[in-house]
């Protein structure tokens, strides 16, 4: 911070003696007339001299950005010649901006990262892509103020060298025509003289040549990837979409709304593994084993403690009527009412145009589309553990139709992996009867959450008798003497590193993340590049513009919500592209772990804040002190709100509590519209509820931050009003 005031001192200073000494009065068209005789004669006196300072005068005036540059260009072509003066020019004018662009970073780039992390991070990412396209474009246009651009760019993270040379190269026509103007100095009555209307339009379109180079090229890069193919005359849909979960099956839909022709290709079951393995089943059972506790518990609610008496086959059998309730949600029979043609089969690219379809009931059919959208989803990843093929495992798909036909759950089960499918799966099966151990590699379960959410986690599973071993490798599964066991090693210097324990089990859930489908879909016949997710653009286009790619098998975020809201960028990019594009926006993601209690976040979190640099703070809700909370006897929880320091804009929220999912709600709105915690605070919430928990957090803000000053003058009033 010192070294940062001292060179503001210096520059002001510098700047404050160039008008004290009024050389300003020298960079201007009558002031270099007036002294051209007079630097005639010093160049004729000492030639290496004039250069020296005429160079470091303009880099000088152009790091300081102060006024003068356009007459020093002038200046460079009366004293020095039209290619002596050019170079002249050329260098100190681009090495001054350079280095204004250094001071420019140096001085305001933290500040304003600290202050608008999520638009810096946002302009950053379009300059890393495009940052030298464009600073080549404004450089070409000189009706762009130079000094303005030199600060602007500084706050980005566009790479010196770069912005060096760009400069050099995109100044160059400019600075030509200026100095060659000087070297006819006697005949320039003003400096509109030199910019007239025709030069400014010529420098125009020299600035909009290369946005109009860049169509070309675009068109050449088009042809280059279609090269080897060709183009159908005639489609037989506006759009194919092949995947049917969420990602599809939104993109199908919108097609459908705004009447174009679109094909649904799924070969599976309607709704994907969100309806069918994933959320639905999850939920249901989540909610089974729930019961169950609170029947365990039942002093809480002023009944008796017991033990739940419950047929886990019938649990089971209730998991599949919930999915089955769904599904309608999600048929054949509800997507063609909505005008969407649902074929049963599995679709494979053959061309960038054209969709071969294996049916499911033995025949082919081969469709062309001018759009093909590809939303396949991902699948449970399995680890290569020696022997675990041999002993048998189930994952978050196949467990339910396996442990549908067992009369009880798991008498002994190893959940491996800590993260959200993990943790749930570990919970509710503990509660339902199972001797769990979950196994996570990492020093603590839930990692992508704060140090006290993973905490909490543990906590909250331990207290439901999940046995936990965090820093625990997984090496390999064994069977002996008809039992099974998986070998974990021990990373963790606190309790034996390097130690191998053995831990028997009847069933193996692997819960360690899940994998793109990629394979079989003419992906890599077409050479769609895929680095464990299909590489997209901003706009979700693959290599061939007119196909596109969404949900799980692009990533970032494998959530069904994303899944979905993919799937309108998909559908209006892939029907409308060609008119107007759409970035998909990931600005406000929100996700919920449904332990119990739940974990909801949106936003960033403390560790994030931390990492990101930025100058937080934290405001925090107990929900022991919520009315609604305290009636159902579910206090255990908090709010935990992000904020920049001293203002009420939210960086983001983490939820902990007994219906956090539907409590996060309200603050993704808030983010999504920037709006602060000063709205919530003033919008009426029920009482009692939940809810309520939001406002009282945004409570807690107000009252950290309340004018101290103004209260005590308002008590100085209340007293003297008294009398």
């Amino acid at each position: 911070m010192i070294k940062k005031l001292l060179l503001l001192v210096i520059a002001a200073v510098a700047v404050g003696l160039f008008f004290h000494f009024n050389l300003h009065q020298l960079l201007t068209l009558e002031g270099l007339k007036d002294s051209m005789a007079q630097f005639s004669q010093w160049r004729e006196q000492s030639p290496v001299l004039v250069i020296g300072g005429f160079f470091l005068l303009y880099v000088l005036v152009t790091a300081l950005s102060l006024p003068g540059a356009t007459i020093l260009t002038l200046a460079a072509g009366a004293l020095f010649g039209l290619v002596e003066g050019l170079l002249l020019a050329s260098f100190a004018s681009t090495i001054g901006a350079t280095l204004a662009f250094l001071v420019s970073r140096y001085l305001l780039r933290d500040s304003i990262k600290q202050k608008f992390p999520e638009r810096l991070a946002a302009i950053d990412k379009g300059v890393e892509k495009e940052g030298a396209f464009y600073l080549f474009t404004l450089r070409l246009v000189p009706v762009f103020p130079f000094f303005l651009i030199n600060l602007l760019m500084g706050v980005t993270s566009i790479k010196s060298w770069t912005y060096y040379w760009v400069s050099q190269v995109g100044m160059l026509a400019g600075t030509f025509v200026f100095v060659n103007a000087g070297t006819q100095l006697a005949q320039i009555e003003s400096l509109s003289g030199i910019l007239s209307f025709n030069l400014i339009l010529s420098f125009a379109l020299l600035g909009i040549f290369p946005l109009i180079a860049k169509g070309i090229i675009n068109v050449f890069k088009k042809r280059r990837v279609y090269k080897n193919y060709s183009k159908p005359k005639k489609f037989d849909r506006n759009m194919i979409v092949i995947g049917a979960g969420a990602g599809g099956l939104v993109t199908s839909y919108i097609a459908a709304a705004v009447k174009a022709k679109v094909t649904l290709i799924e070969a599976g079951e309607m709704g994907g593994d969100c309806l069918n393995y994933g959320c639905v089943p999850s939920k249901a059972i989540i909610k089974s084993a729930k019961v169950a506790e609170q029947i365990r518990h039942g002093e809480h609610y002023g009944l008796e403690n017991a033990t739940p008496q419950f047929s886990f086959k019938k649990v089971m059998a209730r998991v599949h009527k919930v999915i089955a309730d769904v599904a309608p949600h999600d048929s054949v029979e509800r997507y063609t009412n909505l005008g969407v043609e649902v074929v049963k089969g599995y679709g494979k690219l053959i061309d960038p145009w054209t969709v071969e379809i294996k049916l499911n009931d033995g025949g082919t059919q081969t469709l062309t589309a001018r759009t093909i959208v590809i939303a396949t989803g991902a699948r449970p990843f399995v680890p290569p553990l020696p022997g675990i093929e041999e002993t048998g495992y189930v994952t978050s798909d196949t467990l339910w139709s396996k442990f549908a036909e067992m009369d009880e759950a798991p008498k002994k089960l190893v959940v491996l992996g800590g993260g959200p499918i993990g943790s749930e799966l570990a919970q509710s099966f503990a509660r339902l009867g199972s001797n769990v151990t979950q196994i996570e590699m990492a020093e603590r379960i839930m990692i992508k959450e704060d140090l006290e959410v993973s905490t909490f986690a543990h906590e909250a599973l331990t207290e439901s008798g999940v046995n936990i071993l965090t820093s625990h490798q997984a090496l390999r599964c064994e069977a002996r003497d008809g039992k099974k066991f998986i070998i974990v090693k021990c990373l963790s210097n606190n309790e034996g590193k390097d130690k191998e324990v053995e831990i028997e089990y009847d069933e193996l859930l692997c819960a360690v993340g899940r994998s793109a489908r990629l394979k079989g879909y003419g992906l890599e016949e077409l050479g769609i590049e895929t680095n464990r997710t299909v590489v997209t653009n901003e706009y979700l286009e693959t290599l061939y513009p007119n196909i596109f790619a969404a949900g799980d098998i692009v990533g970032p975020y494998q959530f069904t919500h994303v899944a979905a809201h993919q799937g309108w960028y998909a559908a209006v990019n892939g029907l409308f592209g060609h008119l107007k594009k759409f970035k998909v926006d990931y600005r406000v993601i929100p996700w919920t772990t449904f332990i119990d209690p739940e974990v909801a976040r949106v936003g960033l979190n403390e560790q994030d804040a931390i990492d990101k640099g930025i100058d937080y703070e934290i405001t925090r809700f107990e929900f022991e002190e919520l009315d609604r909370a305290i009636t159902d006897s579910a206090t255990k929880g908090f709010i935990k709100v992000i904020t920049p320091k001293g203002k009420d804009k939210i960086l983001g929220v983490t939820v902990v509590s007994e219906h956090a999912g539907d409590l996060i709600a309200e603050f993704v709105l808030a983010m999504k519209h920037g709006l602060g915690l000063n709205k919530i605070l003033g919008t009426i919430h029920s009482y009692p509820t939940w809810a309520e928990g939001n406002k009282y957090a945004a409570g807690e803000w107000k009252r950290a931050h309340a004018p101290e000053t103004v209260l005590n003058w308002l008590e100085k009033y209340h007293t003297w009003r008294r009398g």
